[in-house]
């Protein structure tokens, strides 16, 4: 297929999938802050920016959940924002219009509007975050209902599940490097959507390293960093050439699946010690895979750059 709509396909994917991670990250974090006068708002907001790869010295003034808002869900102009992660699929989905369902490129160009005619910076918390977890569950729902299940599909679970498994990361890294209590980890399974399925795994048993291993080995909960990689390996199995006798001469399958490998197969006790140095390999894989696919199927394109969490 053109390089032009399998890179529009690819960062459909993952814009989508970064507005609804990052909103889940936002929604759990702002009523953790509103609800428990024991937290420390500016300690909360200087975790929210390193989980996103930004710099609160970035920020002149007294870090407070409003401005962070304004950086992380409001701002178009912001990269990291919600706002500016639906701008981008809506472009991204321009750039394919003419492989997109009539459905699917209503319900992105209907999300979008929701930007420019102010009524998404009217929304408040925690109403903009269910808002953006609804409108990324329908459009995940039209494409999985409409979408033949092509080299653009490929692309487009591609994208999505490298975006999953690196946003994953940036929770439990987040939380790592906060200390990592149980409230915390607490925090990070409801940020994940993962907290019932958590408890109906280990029998109500919460312990940190339970919480770990759930969120980045589970092979099936959706929104674990195994799962994840995993998918992202059979998507790119699905859009190769005949399968090779040995060895992988995909850059971005050998990286993926050898992280893969490596966070499966390493011990949990010696994955707990090293928690925020690991997750931030996972993320830079996930950055050197997204170069490797640019590189072979995105021509003349450049791939966009993804600041990790800062460790």
């Amino acid at each position: 297929m053109l390089s032009r709509i399998a890179e529009s396909m690819f960062w459909i994917g993952r814009y989508v999938e970064r507005a609804e991670d990052t909103a889940r990250i936002l929604d759990v974090q702002t009523q953790l802050v509103l609800e428990d006068a024991s937290v420390d708002e500016e300690q909360t907001c200087r975790d929210l920016l390193a989980s996103m790869g930004i710099e609160p010295e970035d920020f002149p003034t007294t870090l407070t959940i409003d401005r962070v808002l304004a950086a992380l869900a409001y701002s178009p102009a912001s990269p990291t924002s919600i706002a500016n992660a639906l701008a981008s699929a809506r472009e991204a989905a321009r750039g394919a219009r003419e492989t997109l369902s009539v459905p699917l490129w209503e319900v992105i160009n209907t999300t979008y509007l929701s930007i420019p005619s102010r009524r998404f910076e009217s929304l408040r918390p925690p109403y903009v975050f269910q808002w953006v977890r609804e409108r990324a569950g329908l459009i995940n729902g039209v494409a999985d209902a409409t979408m033949t299940r092509d080299l653009g599909w490929h692309f487009l679970l591609l994208g999505r599940f490298i975006e999953r498994a690196d946003m994953t990361s940036r929770m439990v890294a987040s939380t790592a490097l906060a200390g990592g209590s149980p409230e915390q980890w607490r925090t990070t399974l409801r940020a994940s959507g993962a907290y019932e399925a958590f408890l109906r795994t280990y029998r109500g048993v919460e312990t940190e390293a339970a919480a770990a291993e759930f969120l980045l080995l589970d092979r099936l909960f959706p929104r674990s960093a195994a799962f994840s990689l995993a998918r992202a390996e059979q998507c790119l199995e699905n859009l190769g050439d005949e399968p090779r006798r040995a060895g992988f001469e995909d850059e971005a399958h050998r990286l993926i699946g050898r992280t893969r490998a490596e966070l499966e197969y390493r011990s949990l006790a010696d994955l707990i010690t090293e928690l925020p140095e690991e997750m931030e390999r996972l993320q830079q894989t996930c950055a050197a895979a997204t170069d490797a696919i640019t590189r072979r199927y995105f021509a003349g394109a450049e791939a966009v750059s993804w600041k990790g969490v800062q460790v």
